[in-house]
């Protein structure tokens, strides 16, 4: 497959809109200690499976529906209803200190992530096609896309003082609503021709029975199925291990030499911030970089950078095992950087294989799938870490990962050869 991935692309207020977007809505403050909150309150491995598993489910249960309802009802509408379910769960774990109220959270974040995933991508490729800039896709994405990693490092850096500050991670929720409510008047602000996908220069909303049947038709292309299935692995992969960072941070946050004067929480919340950040910063890099490393062709992208993520997910787990804790960090973000260059770069090609008017809807199936591998996933590692511990269940999900990568490769084999 050709992809032209010339810089040139006009950076207008729409661009700007765009870019705001992903830097706002990555101001979770709460994300760079979640797991550790939860183990505060007493919450065991295998319950925090079954809190990310129920997530990822009720997205599940949500991904197609919300995906056809933004095609068919606006996408701008799909979007502030997201942004008001995000902000009543960051308030329902404020309060949170049981497993019942952890669930409740953690359901409507999954049910804000189904109206939410696919929608926003969905918008910017539609508005290329419009602009008449859809062959500078993957340079675009991954400029946008590099904004919201920038916005994950200054999340985790403010996250890091406030907690070293106050001592308690329970606050982080309250800050993080704030920019989620400047996002609610950015998405609002959009333009109204974006509100519905751009079907033969005329944007209109397209009948149910037209949408399933499309959407259907198109997924069960195999070209687009590959790629569907390549990015929803290594996604899954990362969404369902990433959290497991944060208690190999805090043993990095006990042996160090500094802030011996302060509690280790206060500790621990400006050493894991100023991690995160250099981890985000890196990844906003990566994003930038996708429209060269593109260049390097379609089998590269899919194949071995998959494969090369799931591996350094083996190695992560035996460095922790072997309490290398230096090291299993620099494995994660090695599988952050892969992550962050792989995603706007088949974003970028499966736009390129899927009509404009479904193009949110079938990004909702990728997440449909991508989230049904997290939850298994997450059950998975929980349950093994409660029973041999964090590092023997990395090394297992790695390689199950890797397992189903190398089967999955002479599947898809005939299938990329022809692209």
């Amino acid at each position: 497959m050709s992809v032209n991935t010339s810089s040139y692309f006009e950076k207008d207020k729409q661009y700007l809109r765009f870019c705001t977007y992903g830097f706002l809505k990555n101001l979770r403050f709460f994300d760079a200690f979640l797991l550790i909150f939860i183990l505060e309150n007493e919450i065991s491995f295998a319950q925090i499976g079954i809190l990310y598993a129920a997530r990822e489910i009720i997205t599940n249960l949500f991904e197609i529906p919300s995906g056809i309802i933004a095609d068919t009802y606006g996408r701008k509408n799909s979007l502030i209803g997201a942004f008001v379910l995000y902000i009543l769960s960051f308030i329902t774990f404020y309060f949170s200190g049981n497993f019942e109220l952890f669930l409740l959270a953690m359901l409507l974040i999954g049910i804000g992530d189904a109206f939410r995933s696919g929608t926003h991508k969905g918008m910017i490729m539609d508005y290329l096609s419009m602009k008449g800039w859809g062959k500078h896709k993957i340079t675009y994405y991954g400029n946008t896309r590099s904004w919201s990693q920038k916005g994950s490092a200054l999340s985790a850096l403010l996250a890091g003082f406030i907690v070293f500050y106050s001592g308690d991670y329970r606050i982080v929720y309250l800050f993080s609503i704030v920019p989620y409510l400047l996002n609610f008047i950015n998405i609002y602000s959009y333009p109204e021709e974006l509100n519905y996908s751009l079907n033969g220069g005329i944007r209109e909303k397209r009948p149910l029975k037209f949408m399933l049947k499309n959407i259907f038709g198109t997924v069960h292309k195999m070209q687009v199925f590959a790629i569907v299935n390549s990015s929803a692995l290594h996604s899954s992969f990362l969404k369902s291990i990433k959290d497991y960072i944060q208690p190999i941070m805090l043993n990095v946050a006990i042996i160090l030499p500094i802030f011996t004067t302060v509690s280790l929480k206060n500790k621990s919340g400006l050493v894991i911030g100023i991690i995160y950040f250099f981890i985000f910063i890196l990844t906003s890099y990566a994003s930038k970089m996708a429209g060269k490393v593109s260049l390097l062709g379609i089998e590269f992208i899919e194949r071995k950078t998959l494969l090369t993520g799931v591996c350094c997910g083996v190695l992560c787990g035996i460095f922790f095992y072997c309490e290398m804790y230096l090291l299993s960090i620099v494995l994660f973000v090695l599988i952050y950087l892969i992550e962050n260059l792989r995603k706007p770069i088949l974003t970028g090609f499966l736009s390129n294989n899927v009509p404009d008017e479904i193009l949110t809807s079938v990004l909702s199936v990728q997440s449909f799938y991508n989230t049904l591998m997290t939850a298994v996933l997450s059950i998975l590692i929980g349950v093994c870490a409660d029973s041999y511990g964090i590092g023997i269940a990395l090394l297992v999900v790695s390689l199950l990962l890797v397992l189903i990568t190398l089967v999955t490769w002479k599947s898809n084999r005939s299938i990329l050869s022809h692209e």
